[in-house]
């Protein structure tokens, strides 16, 4: 991996994303000091994690909610932790309120389902009342409700000014959740900056418009210098363009004497975004569905 510099800062969800294999969860375990870096440094508030002996009142994770011991319930899970990071025992209750496990305290972890391990994941994260927080694709087998839930909690954290960190594959979480973005590919920094500002890069998001006289219009945009593709079934008669602003396009349409019955400015799309700009970091490309 090479060198990434970036800062994450408090008050603010950062979305942190990167093809599989990028790099991202490496990332995270050289921050909790999990692994070791081949150089340079990685700090949390200027210091190295390691250097805190009751880590969970600094930074709270959650890697994998599957590293647990199946055996224990949900509350001998986190008195463990709270008991090894000097955390009064009263915050184990109040952190299983806090995720909806509350009922479920008692019960093995190893009979919980993926969303009820995110959920304690997200509890021993939260314990320490820690100003850091880390997840690496937290809610994996949450239903709607948990993803909904977990979304607002991550906002609300970042609202009491703490740093929010958060790993996903998931565009539509990034778009409803984050207000930063770290982008790395092939174990480089590719991207920090605001979600709108890495939207705004990608080059398709343009104009779509649709009229009964498609072709003719096709070949207006063409001529003025627009780039023209047909959208949706044949002989729907939609194009999306680019290269031409919408009221230029209405303009055009006009002057032609060509009906419209669409005319919409598309809005930058942070998925499409992504995929071009990461598309040389891509290592496990698989090939064109048939």
């Amino acid at each position: 991996m090479d060198r990434l510099t970036f800062t994450v800062r408090p008050g603010r969800v950062t979305g942190f994303l990167g093809p599989n294999g990028a790099g991202k969860t490496t990332t995270l375990r050289m921050v909790l000091g999990l692994d070791r870096p081949d150089g340079g440094t990685t700090t949390v508030s200027g210091v190295d994690f390691r250097s805190h002996p009751r880590g969970l009142r600094h930074v709270g994770a959650l890697l994998d909610a599957g590293h647990v011991h199946g055996g224990r319930s949900a509350a001998a899970h986190l008195s463990a932790l709270a008991c090894s990071n000097g955390i009064p025992p009263r915050r184990v209750a109040n952190v299983l309120e806090e995720v909806g496990l509350a009922q479920a305290a008692r019960r093995r972890i190893g009979g919980f389902s993926l969303g009820m391990k995110q959920r304690l994941g997200i509890a021993a994260a939260l314990l320490g009342d820690p100003p850091v927080l880390m997840f690496d694709e937290p809610i994996n087998g949450m239903d709607p409700e948990g993803v909904l839930w977990a979304r607002r909690l991550f906002r609300r954290l970042a609202a009491e000014g703490r740093t929010v960190f958060l790993s996903s594959h998931l565009m539509s979480e990034m778009e409803n959740t984050a207000d930063q973005l770290v982008v790395i590919g092939r174990g480089r920094l590719i991207a920090a900056e605001s979600l709108e500002d890495f939207a705004a890069r990608g080059t398709r998001p343009g104009v779509l418009v649709a009229s009964p006289r498609a072709a003719e219009l096709a070949a207006a945009l063409t001529a003025a210098g627009a780039s023209v593709e047909p959208q949706g079934p044949a002989g729907a008669g939609r194009l999306a363009v680019t290269g031409l602003p919408a009221d230029r396009i209405g303009a055009l349409a006009l002057e032609h004497r060509l009906p419209l019955n669409e005319l919409t400015t598309g809005t930058a799309s942070l998925e499409e975004a992504f995929m071009e700009l990461t598309a040389d970091s891509v290592d496990y490309l698989a090939g064109q569905p048939r």
